[in-house]
């Protein structure tokens, strides 16, 4: 993962009202913390800050160009969005060095067709992973390529990238491969369905007559 810089102004009004004049200067407000330091209120860039989530993936590294002393890297760790008009409220950022080893959560993508006739399961939509914090992967990718029914995918199974390990537990199953349910037996849960909605309604019916 390629490191993304960032020049970054520091944050002295804080409140409601001050976070809303900030978004309104097109900036979000973040703190950056970590390594027992004390923490940093930043003003990000809200439109290169997004290009670079969006490039990159929420495990994105930034060097954040700070106004008035020396760079510093970070990693995104929380980004709090608005519940409706789904812009970024809020970020928070983890202060990293390099060579230190992060833990973190990176999605999985599945490649590949199973076999004809099968049903795909994913259990897990990612892992969650140690690496160096300059070389997080964007994502994991999976093969089920001619995956026949039967064939379950656990934790431990998937190929990680030199130098990462799996913190997620090992016997986690991420994918499950079953066989399709035919027509028939499709037809036969609608008819039980059903069944199950008539005898329903003749027990209320019974219920009113002996009411």
């Amino acid at each position: 993962m390629s490191e993304v810089r960032l020049t970054v102004e520091p944050r002295t009004e804080f409140g409601k009202g001050a976070a809303r004049r900030t978004r309104r200067a097109g900036k979000i407000p973040a703190v950056l913390y970590g390594h027992g330091s004390d923490p940093k209120h930043l003003s990000l860039p809200a439109v290169e800050f997004a290009r670079a989530i969006r490039e990159n993936g929420r495990n994105a590294v930034l060097t954040l160009d700070v106004a008035g002393s020396a760079s510093e890297l970070a990693l995104t760790k929380t980004i709090t969005a608005h519940p409706v008009k789904n812009h970024v409220e809020h970020v928070d950022l983890l202060l990293v060095k390099r060579g230190e080893k992060v833990t973190v959560n990176v999605p999985i993508v599945i490649n590949g067709d199973a076999a004809p006739g099968t049903l795909v399961t994913q259990d897990l939509n990612e892992l969650q992973l140690e690496a160096e914090a300059l070389h997080i992967p964007e994502q994991i990718e999976l093969s089920i390529d001619g995956a026949e029914a039967g064939t379950m995918i656990h934790a431990s199974e998937v190929s990680l990238p030199r130098g990462v390990t799996l913190q997620t537990g090992e016997e986690a199953l991420v994918v499950n491969v079953t066989e399709a349910p035919s027509e028939s037996d499709m037809e036969s849960d609608i008819d039980t369905e059903g069944a199950g909605v008539v005898e329903e309604a003749s027990e209320d019916e019974t219920a009113g007559e002996q009411a």
